[in-house]
């Protein structure tokens, strides 16, 4: 009985350990795929905020929770059928697939890079606040629908890092991705459209140091906000050039790949040690960073030619001078018809309360 007994406990230890070994190939696979994924997702922290600008305090987090839940539906009862799905009847796609979706990121970083230099910045909108229920829900729509798109990129490369896996392990690596990246990203963004809020609370305080502490906190945030724009850009651009110039490789054009892995190697040879891997990596991001932009600006090219793309840009001149006037009509009228918006910020020796809808530097 006693050896039975043995033998049971025995077996259960060696298939905990066997469960202990999948469950850490999962992390380490799942980890690698999300490295691939990087440039979407600084992107994606860079993007969301933008949702909740003008937006009381009260429903910033309630707002950024409801993307989140779409964010997740998105990639989980969404694109992840279908990748998996397309993983085992056409692999062959993958590839086109990564392809195109590398095109739109380096579409997106220069486009970015296009409308800094020409001044076709984003439209102006009003604040939701302003709008209403409604509103909120047609804006959380809008950034679930956004999501959508940064999300299938996220699967899809995460995805082309593990095709040599089982479809199990493929669909338990992506559900850990998934979860993972989701919580990163907006966790992230919550503690970003709070920091500004947090800044205010301690520039009230009556310590010097938490005054200064503070105000450092709220001036600090656009300048956030902006590094972080900058990165995803890059970030873009390099991602997507890489995806474009492995996809040309794997599809029988070697010879950009080759020139690229070429000095590449040469780096990494003329500096020995750590040094030199270092270097060899930068070769690699910077060539493909700048196939990205190039590809990307020939994307922006073409779009900018399109009736539909250049209609829009007119469109937000148009709003963009719509919306000047009226702030200056606004202006003209005297102070009391600014509302919340032109409330003073409480500064480090003031008792008041701040204004309702925060403070600060994103709003």
């Amino acid at each position: 009985m006693s050896g039975g007994l043995m033998a049971l406990l025995d077996d259960v230890a060696a298939l905990a350990r066997v469960t202990a070994a999948s469950v850490d190939d999962i992390g380490a696979a799942a980890g690698r795929a999300s490295m691939k994924a990087a440039g979407v997702v600084v992107d994606d922290t860079a993007v969301t905020p933008q949702y909740v600008q003008g937006i009381t305090p009260a429903r910033e987090l309630p707002i950024i929770w409801r993307i989140t839940k779409g964010s997740l539906r998105n990639k989980l009862v969404f694109i992840l059928p279908v990748i998996l799905l397309l993983s085992e009847l056409a692999p062959w796609l993958l590839t086109p697939i990564l392809m195109l979706g590398g095109s739109y990121l380096c579409f997106e970083g220069a486009e970015k890079i296009w409308s800094k230099l020409s001044g076709h910045g984003p439209k102006t909108k009003t604040p939701v606040v302003e709008k209403g229920k409604d509103a909120e829900n047609r804006m959380v729509g809008g950034a679930v629908r956004t999501d959508l798109i940064l999300s299938a990129e996220i699967m899809v490369i995460s995805l082309n890092e593990v095709a040599g896996e089982t479809l199990l392990s493929r669909a338990a690596i992506l559900v850990v991705v998934a979860i993972g990246i989701t919580a990163l990203v907006y966790g992230v963004v919550a503690l970003i459209i709070r920091m500004d809020d947090f800044g205010l609370h301690l520039a009230e305080r009556s310590s010097t140091t938490a005054q200064r502490i503070g105000r450092g906190l709220v001036d600090g945030m656009p300048k956030l906000l902006a590094v972080i724009s900058v990165v995803g850009t890059a970030a873009m651009l390099w991602v997507g050039g890489h995806i474009v110039l492995v996809g040309l490789d794997e599809l029988g054009w070697h010879g950009p790949y080759g020139l690229v892995h070429h000095v590449e190697v040469l780096v990494h040879d003329a500096v020995p040690g750590g040094l030199g891997a270092a270097l060899a990596w930068l070769t690699n991001t910077f060539f493909s960073a700048v196939l990205g932009l190039v590809w990307g600006a020939v994307l922006v090219l073409v779009w900018e030619l399109l009736p539909f793309g250049k209609g829009e840009h007119e469109a937000g001149h148009a709003e963009r001078e719509a919306h000047a006037g009226h702030d200056t009509a606004r202006g003209a009228h005297g102070p009391e018809h600014h509302g919340r918006h032109s409330a003073k910020q409480p500064g480090p020796s003031d008792g008041a309360p701040p204004a309702e809808g925060g403070s600060s530097a994103a709003r």
